[in-house]
């Protein structure tokens, strides 16, 4: 059981400070889910086929190291700073080094076995083990700095707006620098340029780790899990609990949707549209939304139900790509345009998700009477890895299918198939989704509150 410890009270500071936690994490997530494909398949002259092959089969190593990792974050003993936070610190430069080293342009003549081998190292290391070992805990530490689900909303409506600015450094800056004309008048990716953004990002990211570790509290003391550990248990109360499934497939189509996007637009904009400023353009009038989205979303989950929002958001996200891949526009501007209609939807989606995953964890300690931050969003994690993975191999797939090489990256007929992927996948990932969230994910409105009810009224009898 947990409780509630006497601090300073819950405020900006640990808004900002969580909010920083994300915005280190995206400085190299965001990075490899919109740049790496590319810079594999373009600098360093690997097969998309075999790139996202890659993505999928590191995702069956996270199976183990996620879980793993929930595992020693529940049962680590709890520090003055905190259960959660000592990770951050512990972790913030392995996995910035890490980062940086899957962009060794230095390799790119290498014989292709190596450059392969040293893709498929650096790729494991950065994903698998470090960036699993300081996400856990730092998406668990949401549930440690507050109880309060109005609380927890904010400090999700945060960490996005983090998220949101590091996809702003990266998505709006980050192609005016990676990207030059070569002498047809092409947009290419430069290896050397994507290395030395990589290490900037890296430094950025222990910056911004170190500000989240000084900045929150975590008020909820979390007693230690001795009991010993059961794989078989551990499945079982996986497979036995609904809401968990729920927003599991939930976060896995999400992902599909969402990774999708940031993939292809380093292939739609300078192949298809030939309009590397449009994708600046499009990345800065992004960010502009999700920030005011950022203004409104708390309120109006609360009101509405973050379950019934989120399927407001999916559908709006499936009828904005829908509609692009209908039409097959040729103006880059009604492509930004109604991407953002759909970037409404994921904003306002991404603003809400971490507060559902707190409630995944508070409907399972009503349900079970055992609270297992750690674990739940470990298996949480695994789920956005696959969605992850599964977008990246989709594209890496469906690429190849198409025939995509540097050979013939502009060709024609090459570069209408990359906008139909690029609005395909989407639309209909956003689809399964509202149909997911409405049959499979149990927490509405009234539940999310009964519950937070309940496990006040456990707290105050304690």
């Amino acid at each position: 059981m947990e409780k509630t410890t006497q601090s300073r009270n819950f405020g900006m500071r640990d808004k900002l400070g969580y909010m920083f936690g994300d915005f280190g994490n995206d400085f190299t997530f965001i990075l490899s889910t919109m740049f790496l494909l590319k810079f594999y398949t373009d600098v360093m002259g690997v097969s998309a086929a075999l790139v996202g092959t890659m993505m999928m089969l590191a995702r069956f190593v996270d199976a183990f190291t996620d879980v793993t990792m929930g595992q020693i974050v529940d049962r680590s003993k709890t520090k003055a700073k905190g259960k959660f936070a000592p990770w951050l610190r512990v972790v913030c430069g392995p996995v910035a080094v890490a980062s940086f080293l899957m962009y060794a342009t230095w390799f790119k003549d290498m014989p292709m076995a190596f450059k392969i081998f040293w893709m498929f190292f650096t790729y494991l290391l950065w994903g698998s083990v470090f960036y699993t070992g300081i996400n856990i805990p730092y998406g668990s530490m949401a549930s440690a700095i507050t109880a309060d689900p109005k609380e927890r909303a904010e400090l999700s409506t945060w960490r996005t707006i983090g998220g949101t600015l590091a996809s702003t450094v990266i998505g709006v800056i980050m192609p005016l620098i990676v990207y030059y004309k070569n002498a047809d008048g092409q947009s290419v990716l430069s290896g050397t340029r994507m290395t030395v953004v990589a290490g900037i990002c890296s430094v950025l990211a222990v910056v911004c780790y170190m500000l989240c570790y000084h900045m929150t509290t975590e008020r909820v003391k979390m007693s230690e899990i001795n009991e010993k550990f059961s794989l078989i248990g551990l499945f079982k109360s996986i497979f036995t609990n609904r809401s968990l499934i729920g927003i599991v497939v939930a976060a896995l189509i999400l992902l599909v949707a969402q990774m999708s996007l940031q993939n292809m637009t380093a292939y739609v904009y300078p192949n298809y549209f030939g309009q590397i400023e449009a994708m600046s353009v499009g990345s800065l009038i992004y960010t502009v939304i999700a920030l005011l989205c950022a203004s409104f979303t708390v309120k109006l989950s609360v009101k509405i139900g973050r379950k019934e929002l989120a399927i407001i958001c999916a559908l709006l996200g499936a009828g904005a790509m829908g509609t692009l891949y209908i039409i097959h526009t040729t103006n880059v501007w009604v492509f930004v345009l109604l991407y953002q209609v759909a970037g409404i939807g994921m904003s306002i989606f991404g603003l809400i998700c971490w507060a559902m995953i707190t409630d995944v964890i508070d409907d399972t300690e009503v349900k079970t009477g055992a609270r297992q931050d750690g674990t739940i969003y470990s298996v949480y994690s695994f789920a956005r890895k696959c969605g992850q993975a599964a977008s990246s191999g989709l594209a890496g797939a469906m690429l190849t299918a198409i025939g995509y090489s540097q050979a013939n990256a502009f060709d024609t007929v090459v570069v209408n198939k990359i906008y139909d992927i690029t609005c395909f996948v989407p639309a209909v990932s956003f689809l399964l989704l509202a149909v997911a969230l409405w049959f499979l994910y149990p927490l509405n409105k009234k539940t999310v509150e009964a519950n937070a009810q309940e496990l006040a009224r456990r707290r105050g009898e304690a």
